[in-house]
C-alpha cells in the first residue's frame, strides 16, 4: 500500500497538478500542466513522485528545449521528439 512520503499516511490519492520546472540549461522555467502527483489528505501536501521527477528531468535533457512554449501539458512534453534515444550520462541505470 502506498503512503505519503512526508507523513506516511495511507490517506492519499493520485491526481494531477501544475508544476514549474527550470530547464537544464537554466535559460528559463516552464509551466507543466496536468503533471501526475500524489495528494495527501492528512498533511495536505501535493508532490511528484521520484519517478515522475526523473521522467520530467530526463525528457527535458533529451529534447530541444528551445522549441518549448512557456506552458505545456505533461503528456505533450513526453511526446516531444528526442535528440538522443536515452540519457547516456545517467550511470544509475
Amino acid at each position: 500500500m502506498k503512503t505519503c512520503q512526508w507523513c506516511e499516511s495511507v490517506n492519499i490519492s493520485e491526481t494531477t497538478n501544475t508544476v514549474y520546472w527550470e530547464l537544464p540549461d537554466g535559460t528559463k522555467a516552464i509551466e507543466i500542466r496536468e503533471t501526475p502527483c500524489i495528494e495527501c489528505h492528512e498533511c495536505y501536501i501535493t508532490y511528484q513522485t521520484d519517478e515522475t521527477v526523473n521522467v520530467i528531468e530526463e525528457q527535458l535533457f533529451l529534447i530541444n528545449t528551445k522549441l518549448l512554449e512557456k506552458t505545456i501539458q505533461f503528456i505533450e512534453l513526453l511526446q516531444q521528439p528526442r535528440l538522443l534515444k536515452r540519457n547516456y550520462f545517467d550511470f544509475s541505470k
